[in-house]
């Protein structure tokens, strides 16, 4: 497993979106816009079961994100790996990053019908650039 180094990490905590691939049943890639979080090593999005994304996922597991900073497109942060999906703490993970991305403490757009699943990356591959400024 690849690891995240500190200014990679930090660089992570901002309220920079990311993009996340991931793969349709006939191979081709699907990429959505994802609010990202990390902890140590494990990088995160939520999701609602049933979405693409989640459905992708169980039948491949294998994901890229790259988060890029919005004033400088030369400063970024690409994780591939392999993902795990879990629906524990992941109603806490989407308020979190209503927190992070709109300073709000609840996710407004909550829907009582979704059950919201959290998806932890666990890197095989880190790259990044322009993270030394």
């Amino acid at each position: 497993m690849a690891t995240l180094n500190e200014k990679q990490r930090e660089f992570l905590e901002q309220p920079f979106v990311g993009e996340v691939t991931t793969l349709r049943p006939d191979g081709s890639p699907h990429t959505t816009v994802v609010w990202v979080d990390a902890d140590t090593d494990v990088v995160m999005f939520n999701t609602a079961v049933g979405r693409a994304k989640e459905r992708y996922l169980r039948k491949d597991a294998r994901v890229s994100l790259i988060v890029i900073d919005p004033e400088n497109a030369y400063k970024w942060v690409s994780i591939s790996g392999q993902a795990e999906l879990t629906t524990d703490g992941a109603d806490a993970q989407i308020d979190k990053l209503a927190k992070k991305y709109l300073g709000q403490d609840e996710y407004p757009w909550r829907n009582p019908e979704e059950q919201r699943i959290t998806v932890l990356i666990h890197p095989e591959r880190v790259e990044a650039t322009g993270l030394d400024e």
